[in-house]
This record gives C-alpha cells, structure tokens and sequence, in this order.
C-alpha cells in the first residue's frame, strides 16, 4: 500500500480550558475526522477540563488582547482593566455565548459528542489528572488516559500536530 492511499492522520495538544481556546481544537478535530482522518486528542493541563462532564467555561479577554466583540454597530475591545472587576470573565463569557448562539456555531458540548460519535481518540493526560486532583469519574464517557509517551507515539506516526 502506497501513502497515497493510506488514511490520513492528524493528532492535537489541548493545553488551554477556556470557552475561547476550546473552540479551534474541536472545529479542527471535528472537521478531520468528517474528512477521513484518524484524529486523536491529548488532553493536558487546563485543556483536561474541556473532558468534564460539567463544564463552566469562561473568556479570557487578558489572553487576547486583539479580541473584538461586534457591540452597537462596530467591533469593539475590551478593556484589559474591565478584566479586573468582579463577574467581568462570566459576563464576557455569557457575551461569547450569546454571539456563537446567534450565529448558529456549536456548543462547545455539542462538538465534544460529535468527536465521541466521530470516532476522535480523547486522550486525558494521568499525569494532569493526579496533578489537578480530578476524578475520571468527573470526567465524559468515551476517554482514554495516557501520558507524555502515548502522546508522542501517536504524534511520531501523524502526518499532522498541533499545539492548541
């Protein structure tokens, strides 16, 4: 069998939890995986929180300060000092929310199950696991746990990697 005609491979880091950085890792697994590739994700440090079952995401305006939000007709930044006040990442979050809703883009939830039913490997790192104290009970059905050495194996053999 030559390359040409083998299937594709493509294998994610997810190193971030927030609503903002959840978002490319599973558009892009999603959409591999609805193109033919094998797709595995490794899920490490905060980005082990998107395997929850209960998710509580927030924004993170400090983490982007390029991003803007369409507000009264015109795109606008947020200010990094509104970052500082009490409910300042709920409300953003709860704006980022409204906006992906009004537009029609899947939930963050939404496109974790279409991983699960796609057939996407979900790796939860065990070091991060131990590390953070979580319960894989606490966790979503259809994960595996693995550490560095899983990820890397699984890297060593995809024609793509990305760290998210």
């Amino acid at each position: 069998m030559t390359k040409e005609n083998e299937t594709k491979s493509m294998s994610l880091i997810v190193t971030k939890g927030s609503l903002d950085w959840a978002y490319p890792p599973f558009i892009l697994a999603t959409t591999a995986a609805a193109m033919g590739f094998n797709v595995t994700m490794f899920f490490t440090f905060y980005g082990l929180g998107l395997l929850k079952k209960d998710l509580k995401l927030n924004l993170t305006t400090l983490g982007n300060p390029a991003m803007q939000m369409p507000m009264m007709g015109m795109h606008m930044a947020m200010p990094n000092i509104l970052s500082a006040l009490p409910g300042a990442g709920a409300l953003t979050g709860a704006m980022m929310k409204n906006l992906l809703k009004k537009k029609g883009v899947a939930s963050i939830e939404e496109l974790r199950e279409l991983a699960v039913e796609a057939d996407i490997e979900l790796i939860a790192c065990q070091m991060t696991l131990d590390l953070f104290e979580y319960d894989v009970k606490d966790m979503i059905e259809g994960i595996s746990l693995g550490g560095a050495a899983t990820y890397i194996e699984v890297a060593a053999k995809s024609d793509i990697n990305l760290f998210i």
